[in-house]
């Protein structure tokens, strides 16, 4: 590189004629990242990773809840299993690998952003973060607490349980003693109910429908019960896709405009969003929904054509979208920063924490929670090798 003696401080920065001893870091660093985009062609394969993408995301998101909707498939247990807590293990992954890395990547403290104005006085990427994070669980808490006020759901009983291992109340749900004593069949400790249900579970039927956390049963509370479960689940699902929609989106735009790395990302994008998608829809085939309900089924599609829409906008916008650029790294970096909190409560909390730690209903064989526990690692792993390329 040449060295510049006119000193004009008035010439626009050029990259290709600098000073060394005199430059400004963040110049240099601002310069080399508003290189335009890279697209080089290869608008057929870039069409098939379209429809390629949409076919296979959106299966594996369908599969979980296919799967625990239609018992008659005869779909095996352990199947149903796998993709449950390897889809876990998945969001887990996508929050620290996919989204907290390319965040700090965009918006960290040696990026053009991070250096600029205000950007450089603070560290925003984590703190975007953790306010992600006490948002949603302000919004968890809160519709818990929602339910529980209004349909008088008394959860005590169970805390008592978690912190002396003794419950002296009914259980959760199940609060009302007037309605125990009408239905006959909810009175009592929750060690009687723990005992009922561990009989149950030796049913072979039960095991074969997949009903591992909400039984099917006739009486009016149960029924209650599995209606204030939907209530008190469905918002941290609705956050939880808010959150994976928005790296979808990002995801989609950079695969229609990337240059030499399409032919190594188009594969991985189609795992990394298959996986994805399967941690979707094992989350949501664990949610209680009513029968005949439509809307797991729009959840599901909802999913599967975020990313083939978002390709075909990066493929319309193919020769004036930069996704280096100041703005698009801004929009992208917090997007990521924000989504990054939502996964990684939802995957701690949400999955990992309620289904294994608070759950109840949690098996007690422990070969298929050993089968449970390695899935969810596996699923973290895989997702979190796909990070080297994607």
């Amino acid at each position: 590189m040449s060295t510049d003696t006119s000193g004009s401080a008035a010439l626009a920065f050029n990259p290709e004629n600098v000073n060394l001893s005199t430059a400004n870091h963040r110049d240099v660093i601002c310069a080399l990242a508003a290189s335009g985009n890279d697209y080089n062609g290869q608008l057929g394969a870039r069409v098939s990773a379209l429809f390629v993408i949409l076919i296979v995301s959106t299966a594996a998101t369908f599969f979980p809840v296919i799967a625990k909707r239609f018992p008659r498939l005869h779909i095996p247990l352990y199947v149903y299993l796998f993709a449950r807590y390897f889809g876990a293990g998945v969001i887990v992954a996508t929050a620290f690998i996919h989204l907290l890395d390319p965040a700090y990547g965009e918006i960290g403290p040696n990026t053009c952003v991070g250096m600029t104005g205000g950007w450089a006085d603070y560290s925003w990427c984590p703190a975007i973060v953790l306010t992600s994070v006490v948002v949603i669980f302000l919004c968890d808490f809160g519709a818990e607490r929602y339910v529980e006020v209004k349909y008088g759901i008394d959860s005590d009983a169970d805390v008592q349980e978690a912190v002396t291992g003794q419950a002296d109340g009914p259980p959760n749900g199940h609060a009302d003693s007037a309605q125990d004593a009408r239905t006959g069949q909810f009175g009592g400790s929750i060690s009687s109910m723990r005992r009922e249900h561990d009989e149950r579970r030796k049913v072979s039927a039960y095991e074969k429908r997949f009903l591992e956390d909400f039984e099917e049963q006739d009486s009016d509370g149960e029924s209650e019960y599995r209606k204030n479960s939907f209530r008190q689940q469905i918002a941290a699902f609705l956050i939880l896709e808010f959150g994976v929609i928005f790296h979808s989106v990002v995801i989609g735009l950079n695969l229609g405009v990337v240059g030499d790395e399409f032919s190594t990302l188009y594969p991985v994008l189609v795992f990394h969003q298959s996986f994805e998608g399967l941690g979707i829809g094992a989350r949501m085939s664990a949610i209680p929904f009513r029968p005949g309900s439509w809307l797991p089924w729009v959840l599901c599609a909802a999913y599967g054509l975020t990313t083939p829409i978002a390709i075909a906008i990066g493929l319309g916008v193919r020769t004036t979208y930069n996704p280096n650029s100041f703005t698009a790294n801004v929009v992208s970096g917090v997007l990521d920063s924000m989504s990054a909190g939502i996964l990684i409560y939802t995957g701690l909390v949400e999955l990992l924490a309620r289904d294994f730690l608070f759950n109840p209903l949690r098996t007690k064989d422990h070969k298929r929670l050993t089968f449970m526990v390695i899935c969810v690692l596996l699923g973290a792993a895989l997702m979190a090798l796909l990070g080297k390329w994607a």
